[in-house]
């Protein structure tokens, strides 16, 4: 993640943009932790901006359920429960798994080597720097879900994972938890491949099982309609 005290000079609507990703980027990285305050003041020195990008930005990412405003307190990183964790987990099975179909149907050469390069750089993961690791992960499924070619698909897992990402960010575990975490990506990209016998949502799930307790908790794979190991 780039320093924030850099100075930023981009017309208005590209500022608040880059506003937006770069505080999406610190929360779903652990910069700013889950229940931390986001001060405009103190992120407008940050940024060496005024307060009303940031003040745009804060608003954008609370519509995104990154952010939540308390009347008179101000704006909040976002806590999630463990219920809402899961439900929104079971909502993600089922987009992410279409995603992943159609980023597998569209796969050309360019799309390949991307997703690879992500994959082998996760794999090459230096212990020590957790926060790499996070933003490679988030960049590996944005990367699937912008190759859906489904922009609503895209907004809607946009809007929903990166708030369960930020809440389960920097939880405290071991480097070689977060190594296993990272390269089991390998099998993912297998099916985007067809590399895999594995469905979309065999894997995934697999993959959701990795950092969730019972990820399908509360999707119809829990009701015995779906079998999936």
């Amino acid at each position: 993640m780039a320093d924030p005290q850099q100075v930023v000079e981009l017309p208005s609507v590209t500022l608040k943009a880059h506003l937006v990703e770069r505080l999406r980027d610190g929360i779903i990285s652990g910069v700013y932790k889950p229940g931390t305050r986001l001060n405009e003041s103190k992120l407008a020195r940050q940024f060496s901006v005024s307060r009303i990008p940031v003040r745009e930005a804060l608003m954008q990412l609370q519509e995104q359920g990154l952010v939540m405003n308390h009347p008179r307190r101000g704006m909040f990183v976002n806590t999630l429960t463990e219920e809402d964790t899961q439900k929104i987990n079971s909502v993600r099975i089922v987009l992410e798994s279409e995603a992943i179909k159609l980023c597998r149907a569209k796969l050309d050469s360019e799309m390949d080597s991307r997703l690879s390069g992500i994959v082998e750089r996760m794999e090459a993961w230096n212990p020590g720097s957790e926060l790499d690791g996070a933003a490679l992960d988030l960049d590996f499924h944005r990367t699937v879900w912008s190759y859906s070619g489904n922009a609503w698909l895209e907004k809607s897992l946009n809007f929903l994972v990166p708030a369960v990402m930020a809440h389960h960010a920097l939880e405290g575990i071991s480097h070689e938890l977060v190594r296993w975490r990272l390269n089991h990506h390998r099998a993912l990209l297998d099916v985007i491949q067809g590399n895999s016998r594995q469905s979309a949502e065999e894997a995934l799930l697999v993959h959701l099982r990795m950092a969730y307790n019972n990820p399908e908790r509360f999707s119809s794979l829990s009701c015995g309609d779906t079998k999936v190991p």
